[in-house]
């Protein structure tokens, strides 16, 4: 217990004084390092729990220079630019929130980003919203919604990738099933965020065209890399293979289209892209290796802490009651309130993922349920905790107030929705098992 809260501590600190939650995650490790010496184990014997749990990410750690290469390449080629500017041409007042989350859907799906969503489309959105007269507050939640939707279930999505990982189960299985429990919560998503109309707006779309055609020439063929990675994706192609191939095609457009030099598309592919125009840099620089060092970091260290938990018994006892409480309500009812209570201590979604899997790990039998009870309760609640990363990072971006955490529905409609069916499920099967 002692150790846990001066981890939370360390959150705290990190929260109130707006610093690196990186730092919190180091702290947090040394202590549940020391908390395993004074558990009566060796040092080399903690090294090799430390090096157990970043080995259960391994896969997705050597996926994370594939995402940050493919964003950045996207921008330099034009493939982002171009969607973006093809998908802001269908925003029209009347539907402007609901263009919001379907946009925002349609993006973080093809990049498997929430913050570089947030960045691109969920900027632009927010910003034509604004100009419009719409509400931060109600753009921000649909904005959110949106870029989570994506983060959820796309292939190349690190959030996906490392639930598949943790539960050894296959990424397009998952999403298989993360879009079909998706349906409902998605269309009662779009209900709500319809009801949101206005009838006229003071401002308009803007000019992307023109403001990207400083940078580049935009043309349909820069779509190819996007098509690729979609098309290889339904055909169920290695997720490495796919993102792979598209950089490919990214690569031959940037030589053919733009005729950029390989050093400028080395440096791209390590530090990102940087627009020559600091107006379109403003929306569009972003991507690289470098980028991605944040997060595989935090995912390296949260991955750590399994490894101790699990050898160290640090979390049993929590973990016994979350069986308990499974055995007295459901397997995914017992998750998703510990999916609350981790995703408040973690500050992050990566952590959050971890600590849940850890803590319910014994309570659940199958594995392909595990990975959509996780995808369910862990990956959508994150996001709505104020002061974590998860959902604070997005709305800031965009410039959008912390309370449009209250209006990102589909983060709400879809473990409510799943409450609901995994209860009935189990009414019925208990009334089944009483009549036999």
């Amino acid at each position: 217990m002692a150790a846990i809260v001066l981890f939370c501590l360390a959150l705290l600190v990190c929260i109130v004084l707006r610093t690196n939650i990186l730092y919190a995650l180091l702290a947090g490790l040394v202590i549940f390092t020391l908390y395993g010496k004074k558990q009566g184990f060796s040092w080399k014997e903690l090294g090799k729990m430390i090096c157990s749990g970043v080995k259960t990410s391994a896969s997705v750690l050597l996926v994370f220079p594939l995402i940050g290469i493919l964003t950045a390449f996207w921008r330099v080629c034009g493939t982002l630019p171009f969607i973006i500017c093809c998908a802001v041409d269908l925003i029209r007042p009347e539907i402007l929130l609901l263009m919001t989350f379907l946009l925002n859907c349609g993006v973080s799906m093809l990049t498997g980003t929430a913050f570089g969503t947030a960045a691109t489309m969920g900027t632009i959105c927010v910003s034509v919203g604004i100009s419009m007269g719409m509400d931060p507050v109600l753009l921000g939640g649909a904005m959110l919604s949106g870029v989570y939707f994506g983060d959820r279930c796309s292939p190349v999505s690190t959030s996906a990738l490392l639930v598949s990982e943790l539960t050894e189960t296959n990424i397009y299985d998952n999403i298989k099933r993360m879009l079909k429990t998706a349906l409902v919560p998605f269309l009662l998503s779009c209900g709500v965020y319809a009801l949101g109309m206005v009838k006229s707006g003071s401002g308009a779309a803007g000019e992307l065209w023109s403001l990207y055609g400083r940078e580049m020439t935009l043309h349909w063929v820069m779509c190819l890399p996007a098509v690729l990675i979609l098309i290889l994706s339904v055909l169920r192609v290695n997720v490495k293979k796919a993102m792979s191939v598209s950089i490919l095609a990214a690569v031959v457009l940037c030589i053919f289209l733009r005729h950029l030099d390989a050093v400028t598309i080395l440096k791209s592919a390590i530090l990102g892209y940087t627009a020559s125009d600091a107006e379109v840099g403003a929306m569009l620089n972003g991507g690289g290796i470098i980028s991605m060092v944040r997060v595989a970091l935090i995912v390296m260290i949260s991955s750590a802490y399994s490894g101790i938990f699990r050898k160290t018994g640090l979390l049993d006892g929590l973990c016994g009651r979350v069986t308990a409480l499974s055995e007295r309500t459901s397997p995914y009812a017992s998750m998703l309130l510990t999916a609350v209570l981790a995703s408040l201590l973690a500050c992050n979604q990566t952590l959050t993922i971890i600590l849940t899997h850890q803590l319910c790990a014994p309570s659940q039998k199958d594995k392909e349920e595990f990975a959509i009870n996780l995808e369910n309760s862990a990956v959508v609640v994150a996001p709505l905790i104020p002061w974590s990363i998860a959902g604070a990072t997005p709305l800031s971006t965009v410039g959008a107030p912390m309370t449009g955490m209250a209006f990102a529905c589909f983060l709400y409609i879809l473990p409510l929705c799943e409450l609901v069916r995994r209860t009935a499920q189990q009414r019925a099967a208990k009334k089944a098992a009483a009549q036999k």
